[in-house]
């Protein structure tokens, strides 16, 4: 792909995030006020589904050609830019289509399409992707968080049949969603995220054999972690235990994968003072999500954490914010994929700030609810927190415009 083009996807993908963050805005100042003319569901669901098409799975998209078109033809990688537009088009139709209508025809629809246009993407690059050296770091990454998405979509078809036959048991609804949740989150996310990540690395003995002990660690325990999203559903004993085991498993593997990835600091000039605090902010994050998914067997947390609306939302919002789309500006600005300057990182310093404070006054909701306290103006100062992330995600994309 053209480094041109590289460019204006990646414009294109920071954009898309401005849209998530404008939505977020919305939401919160429709519950701290008043805005009758729009659905809140409507908007979650907008808010949530562009997330990921438009924004996440859009982006680690063109991430991860841009890594293959460093061992494949130009001809094989431009092809791709079809897709990318096809993509990115139905992200934009799924948006407007939930504001308007909700879980309506023609956004259930577009939810279709972007399912078989990853199928799609999946295939072309699982081909290509033979071009891809032995020695890559990051291929099996990739290819097995590929596998994980499309999992995911058995979930989605599940719900489909159940709103088409209107017959919707709520345990299997819910299991339902939190199947396609798991295998977006710790399946796709999770191991394209950390396929980009281990390409920072230069490949050797040690790191090799490391980071496929790592790999076979996430890959097998990533299956047996999904009995943890459904801990309610009040599994036999061996399941039970099954879940406990894929939970210490993960702890373990993430803690290879620190040791693993602290060569990236030593050996990489383009990671500023900043950069190594922000990446060290978000394994905070990664450490605390284990944990957390950890304590989740025990059924006096479990019971918490699946009983109180604030908790899940900071644990939804703790993933796919402060780790996945941290994440990911981190490594466009190490690479400097994006136009780094003194303002571009001043935005991105006030974006982060603003995910801090966003999952501190969710998670002292959280922990308020548990005695069903209410705190004094949370919504207004979540709708505050919002302005903060749309602010700076503005001043990223605004002075983003010059060519990278």
């Amino acid at each position: 792909m053209k480094k041109l083009s590289i460019n204006n996807w990646i414009k294109i993908s920071l954009f898309s995030l401005f849209i998530v963050a404008f939505l977020g805005v919305l939401m919160r100042y429709k519950i701290a006020f008043e805005l009758p003319y729009l659905a809140q569901k409507n908007i979650q669901h907008a808010h949530s589904h562009f997330a990921f098409a438009g924004w996440v799975t859009q982006l680690l998209m063109v991430l991860m050609v841009h890594y293959l078109s460093y061992y494949t033809s130009e001809s094989k990688i431009s092809k791709y830019n079809t897709l990318f537009w096809i993509n990115i088009i139905g992200a934009y139709i799924m948006l407007i289509s939930f504001i308007i209508q909700g879980y309506g025809f023609v956004s259930i629809l577009f939810s279709t399409i972007s399912i078989f246009v990853f199928v799609w993407f999946a295939i072309w690059f699982y081909k290509d992707s033979k071009e891809i050296p032995s020695y890559s770091l990051s291929k099996n990454w990739f290819l097995v968080s590929l596998l994980f998405s499309v999992f995911s979509s058995i979930g989605t078809f599940i719900l489909a049949y159940m709103m088409a036959t209107k017959n919707v048991p709520q345990d299997i609804y819910l299991s339902s969603i939190y199947f396609y949740l798991h295998f977006q989150y710790n399946g796709w996310f999770w191991f394209a995220c950390t396929g980009l990540l281990v390409s920072l690395l230069q490949p050797n003995l040690t790191n090799t054999r490391e980071n496929e002990t790592v790999f076979q660690l996430f890959a097998w325990s990533c299956l047996p972690a999904y009995l943890l999203s459904v801990l309610w559903l009040k599994l036999p004993v061996w399941l039970y235990a099954l879940a406990v085991i894929s939970a210490i498993v993960q702890v373990i593997a993430w803690f290879k994968l620190v040791k693993l990835s602290r060569a990236i600091f030593k050996v990489n000039p383009r990671i500023s003072a900043f950069l190594k605090i922000l990446f060290k902010g978000i394994a905070f994050c990664v450490t605390l999500k284990l944990l957390l998914q950890f304590g989740s067997v025990f059924p006096a947390v479990s019971k918490l954490a699946f009983g109180f609306r604030p908790i899940v939302i900071a644990y939804l919002h703790l993933v796919l914010l402060a780790i996945i789309s941290g994440f990911l500006l981190a490594y466009l600005y190490t690479n400097e994929l994006v136009h780094r300057s003194s303002k571009t990182v001043l935005f991105l310093v006030i974006f982060i700030i603003g995910i801090f404070l966003n999952e501190l006054l969710l998670a002292l909701q959280g922990i308020f609810s548990f005695e069903y306290i209410l705190i004094p103006y949370a919504n207004e100062m979540l709708f505050i927190v919002a302005i903060i992330l749309l602010i700076g995600i503005s001043g990223i994309v605004y002075f983003n415009r010059k060519k990278v």
